[in-house]
């Protein structure tokens, strides 16, 4: 399988940043989006789509892109996802992003088949985080990023496994949602909570 590189970046008049999220499709927890750019055709080596790295090289990864590449962070909230939709959320967060750069990038590589209006000439990549250097590197620090968010959700939120599946529908947490009701932090815009799958009110047990 071919790894990610920068074919892509080269083909742009630089800066070029890469644009991913993680977080689009569990119930509970916030969108987190990230941008990356190597100012430099040099990267840290392992990185890849950030699925296919396993979590103890992704925590070394963050550290080694942060200190060679330049970073922004972005986030949207519970209240935001349920308010103005998932997608909607993943493009503010993406946005966000890209506005806490230190330095300005001149394009975007999007990760998706879609690139939403983030202030700066852009192209969507389907699976980009598979082909871009700079995608995969930003699939990494997002998802870092918000697997460390979850693991702090955790400790007031307990009974729900946060720490483990970080929000995602895992029979775990769904059997925990059943029995506690959810918790502030679920997205009960969600398609499970919203046709009644999954309770709307908090449980008895709520801790």
């Amino acid at each position: 399988m071919p790894k990610p590189s920068f074919a892509f970046e080269r083909r742009m008049e630089g800066p070029v940043c890469g644009v991913d999220e993680a977080g689009r499709g569990p119930l509970a927890g916030p969108v987190v989006a990230a941008a990356v750019i190597f100012h430099k055709p040099r990267a840290p080596k392992g990185i890849n789509d950030s699925k296919l790295v396993p979590a103890e090289l992704r925590e070394t990864l963050f550290d080694a892109i942060s200190a060679s590449a330049t970073v922004g962070i972005g986030i949207a909230s519970v209240e935001e996802i349920d308010e103005i939709n998932i997608l909607r959320a993943t493009f503010l967060a993406m946005r966000r992003a890209v506005a806490a750069l230190p330095s300005l990038p001149r394009h975007l590589l999007i990760d998706g088949n879609m690139a939403p209006d983030l202030g700066y000439p852009a192209t969507a990549i389907v699976k980009g985080d598979g082909l871009s250097l700079s995608i995969a590197a930003a699939s990494i620090i997002a998802k870092v990023t918000r697997d460390r968010i979850m693991r702090d959700l955790d400790v007031p939120h307990p009974g729900y496994g946060f720490a483990q599946h970080k929000g995602y529908g895992t029979p775990a947490h769904l059997d925990a949602i059943a029995r506690l009701g959810p918790s502030p932090v679920h997205r009960r815009s969600f398609a499970p909570f919203r046709q009644g799958a999954l309770p709307l009110e908090t449980g008895a047990g709520f801790p």
